[in-house]
């Protein structure tokens, strides 16, 4: 492809050699380029793509994209300069890919909590209908029923593009994709057409990035200006931001406040939720397999997208209702013992107070609570997740999440005045593995062990290494024979 071709409708400066140049792939990685690829600087947090750039050239790079002049060029390589090299690989992206969002019906989910089942449950209303999906999200990508591993929740556009173009070559009716605030923020999404936006809430997380709730408020809100239809929880306290970014048609949903899609007559229990329906005056039963006042929001937006798909009230509560659930949220493991434990991935001060609320509404003894908080991350939270697991819990073990580079125990030293401030009792221990079983050994009958923070997660971030770490793993290690 000639490099003409990916810069229409971009501003650029052609600094040295032609667009005439032909490339075979486009890459930012320096260690990925070969022979006669093009290779673009992003100026990153931990560095800059730039000092590669001669590196990249002596791998074979014929053409250079940059934000800065970069000194000792080879003259016969072409080097093009933008204003922002992130917004320019979105654009190029989409370009050398053929722009493939526009062959699909693309739905992105946007918030701090909920994304994942949202997204899931659409699917499952889907394949109620025999389209064939694409998934994008923090668990796993998938194509149909082809599991494709993931490290972000939103990949980086090049990526995005390419398994985009990938899923429309496949078939691929409609893709369903978590998109976080890093994403809207880092230019990942640019150039994807959204049919649709959702949008599940807004509460304290990823401060350590955006440092104010306004910030993270308007990066989320990205998503609404350039999508065709949006579907918005007005109970949240961002809602009415969320609506008012919107443009086309906008679907509202609550429970508590007075909108389009309504829930009401709620019933909660261990196996599940049932609540009536009110959309345009008429009434409708769901019936939901994870229990939780969440459960619903998640569900009105997934049914809040599909009927701006045009599928039928009737088809999407059977396809809700098939839904069994997603791996690490809520996820129920039962002892024969007459205890359970559920593995959530509940990391943030919001969902940490759901998942506690939601065990409280069945437990029948007490509940005891794992959880941590992860390294290099927003430390504000960390009074604020253990004040909360004090107060939902009868007893809480303050333990490890993914440390990274930060020393655990510090860590949990964040973390435990807040535990303290609630008057739960309380024991630290660094190590997850040992925490999980304390408080597995601790469990009597009619207790729950709730092990939040790190749900379908299957590794464990150190400073020098990652290790294979699986809660559920861990907790039926720890049930031994007893587990069901």
């Amino acid at each position: 492809m000639k490099v003409k071709n990916l810069l229409c409708n971009i501003e650029y400066k052609l600094l040295q050699g032609s667009v005439d140049t032909e490339i075979k792939k486009v890459e930012y990685d320096s260690r990925k380029v070969s022979e006669n690829d093009a290779f673009l600087c992003i100026t990153g947090f931990k560095t800059d793509g730039h000092k590669y750039a001669l590196n990249a050239v002596k791998s074979g790079a014929s053409v250079i994209f940059c934000e800065k002049e970069i000194e000792g060029m080879d003259e016969n390589v072409t080097v093009i300069k933008f204003e922002n090299t992130r917004k320019a690989l979105a654009h190029i992206a989409a370009e050398f890919y053929g722009r493939p969002s526009e062959r699909m019906n693309v739905v992105g989910v946007t918030g701090t909590n909920g994304k994942t089942t949202t997204t899931f449950l659409i699917k499952s209303v889907l394949d109620k209908i025999g389209h064939k999906t694409g998934i994008i999200g923090t668990i796993e990508n998938r194509i149909g029923d082809e599991v494709i591993p993931t490290e972000r929740t939103t990949p980086e556009s090049l990526e995005l593009q390419e398994l985009f173009k990938r899923m429309a070559d496949e078939g691929c009716k409609d893709v369903v994709m978590e998109v976080s605030s890093h994403a809207l923020d880092l230019h990942r999404v640019d150039e994807i057409r959204y049919n649709i936006g959702i949008f599940t809430n807004l509460t304290q997380d990823h401060l350590d990035y955006h440092i104010t709730m306004e910030n993270y408020k308007i990066a989320k809100s990205l998503l609404f200006e350039r999508c065709l239809s949006s579907v918005i929880n007005i109970d949240d306290e961002a809602g009415d931001f969320m609506v008012s970014k919107s443009k086309g048609r906008v679907i509202t949903f609550a429970i508590d406040k007075k909108a389009d899609l309504q829930a009401e007559n709620i019933h909660i229990s261990a196996d599940g939720v049932k609540f009536t329906l009110d959309y345009e005056g008429k009434e409708y039963p769901v019936s939901l397999n994870t229990p939780g006042k969440f459960s619903i929001y998640n569900a009105l937006g997934a049914i809040g997208a599909c009927i701006l798909m045009g599928i039928d009230m009737n088809t999407i509560i059977e396809g809700l209702s098939e839904n069994k659930g997603v791996s690490g949220r809520f996820q129920t493991v039962r002892s024969k013992r007459g205890f359970n434990a559920i593995v959530d991935y509940a990391h943030t001060p919001d969902g940490l107070e759901n998942i506690l609320k939601t065990a409280k509404e069945f437990v029948k003894g007490r509940i005891i609570t794992v959880f941590g908080c992860g390294g290099d991350r927003d430390r504000t939270k960390r009074p604020i997740m253990g004040e909360i697991a004090g107060i939902y819990s009868d007893y809480c073990v303050i333990t490890s999440d993914n440390p990274r580079t930060e020393d655990p125990a510090r860590i949990l030293d964040d973390v435990e005045p807040g535990t303290k401030k609630s008057g739960c009792e309380y024991i630290k221990i660094v190590d997850r593995r040992e925490a999980i079983n304390y408080a597995v050994k601790m469990a009597k009958e009619g207790d729950v062990v709730v092990v939040a923070g790190k749900g379908h997660e299957n590794y464990q971030i150190f400073a020098d290494k990652t290790i294979h770490f699986d809660d559920v793993e861990e907790v039926r290690k720890a049930f031994g024979g007893d587990a069901l």
